[in-house]
């Protein structure tokens, strides 16, 4: 059981506390509900630009990590489909400074056009080096348009394409802060060596007198059903040929999450997974191959990912990926092989756990999804799965109606 205290201030902002005093560190997170797929479709890559600008400094602090550095912090941030996340760990008695850097950016970034062009500068590269010049760095681009017809999880979190971060305006990075950047759409957890009171006290101090903002409320369009299965063939300039295929599975709180993550263990969790032993180590037509999820919020994919064999016709593979899916949905998996992969699923949770930091990104997530308790009753909902839930749900999801396959082959054949 993880405790935590929670409480709400004026403005909106939900406050979570972790007390462990076994640490000397505090860890500060501010998660804002916001994620790519809140982007307007003609202006992706906001929400990733602006975990960049962030750091850009604010109207009263020029300099975001100078003052942490000096107080013995260090800090970072991601962006998801789902989600922003900003985190930074300090020596628990400088905990203060750390209230004031994510107070100040919260109320007042600095909107300048030079800290736009910078860090424009930097996205635009990020999105050459990784998803344009790099091989195979535009399979998920690709395979997210071909598995998703309607859904803003169509596009990538770093945009849908460049020029929509090369022609973005301070207006609109401006319009885009204040929709989501606000208390009411934040939630902050403190974990560490500090107390509830001391936290209250912090919290209503820097960040009590921020404006509330508007509630975000999302309306996002939903995926219809896949009817059809779906192929798209790429020649590109890549060393091998490459095969991805997805299917759409249930969103983050349904049964169907954790049957998908219990399947994707069993095929593909490491070197005593089905998919390595038969098709990396028997066979060899795959010097590697993988099978994992998204952990979207909303309904997400499973992906079956892998790099050929030189001289393996990718008909010959597919087809070996595919009786690999049958005995899945043929065969009950053996009480041994579930214990197993639950036993996987209950230590790396455990092991995630160990730190604070996680621990406090854990709580944040969960409070983002409805309600930070849940983190208690996660491996319950692992332990309730059967195999006949695993087979089920495989001849369900494994349907080829509800398949996207993306042959990528290598033009130096």
């Amino acid at each position: 059981m993880l405790h935590f205290n929670r409480f709400v201030l004026n403005n909106g902002l939900r406050v979570l506390v972790h007390e462990d005093p076994s640490t000397p560190m505090a860890v500060i997170n501010v998660m804002y509900d916001v994620g790519a797929r809140d982007e307007n479709p003609e202006q992706t890559g906001f929400a990733h630009l602006f975990e960049h600008l962030m750091f850009g400094g604010s109207v009263n602090i020029p300099d975001y990590d100078e003052p942490l550095q000096r107080a013995g912090g260090d800090n970072n941030a991601y962006t998801t489909n789902d989600l922003t996340n900003y985190y930074c760990s300090i020596p628990a008695q400088n905990i203060e400074t750390a209230f004031w850097l994510e107070s100040d950016r919260m109320l007042g970034l600095a909107f300048s056009k030079k800290s736009l062009e910078v860090q424009r500068k930097v996205v635009c590269e990020e999105f050459k080096e990784h998803y344009i010049n790099k091989p195979y760095g535009d399979v998920w681009s690709k395979m997210r348009q071909l598995a998703y017809t309607t859904h803003p999880y169509k596009w990538m979190t770093i945009g849908k394409e460049l020029s929509h971060i090369e022609k973005a305006q301070i207006q609109d990075v401006k319009n885009f802060f204040f929709k989501h950047y606000t208390p009411i759409n934040a939630i902050l957890v403190v974990a560490g060596n500090v107390t509830t009171p001391q936290v209250q006290q912090l919290a209503e101090k820097w960040f009590g007198p921020i404006p509330m903002g508007e509630k975000y409320v999302r309306n996002l369009p939903t995926e219809p059903e896949q009817k059809s299965p779906r192929l798209l063939e790429v020649k590109a300039n890549v060393p091998v040929d490459a095969f991805v295929k997805t299917w759409h599975v249930a969103s983050r709180l349904e049964k169907g999450y954790y049957i998908t993550d219990l399947i994707t263990e069993i095929l593909g969790g490491g070197g005593s997974s089905r998919l390595y032993q038969s098709l990396v180590k028997e066979q060899q037509l795959f010097s590697n191959i993988d099978c994992y999820h998204f952990g979207s919020v909303d309904n997400g994919l499973i992906a079956i990912d892998g790099k050929l064999v030189k001289g393996v016709r990718m008909a010959d593979a597919d087809a070996a990926v595919q009786k690999e899916i049958e005995k899945i949905q043929q065969t009950l998996i053996s009480n041994t092989e579930l214990q197993k992969v639950k036993n996987k699923t209950e230590s790396s949770i455990a092991f995630e756990d160990m730190s604070v930091m996680n621990r406090a990104n854990s709580l944040a997530f969960y409070e983002l999804l409805g309600d930070a308790d849940l983190m208690n009753t996660e491996l319950d909902k692992y332990h309730t799965i059967t195999a006949e839930d695993i087979q089920a749900y495989a001849q369900q999801i494994f349907n080829p109606n509800n398949g996207n396959t993306l042959h990528y082959y290598s033009n130096n054949e």
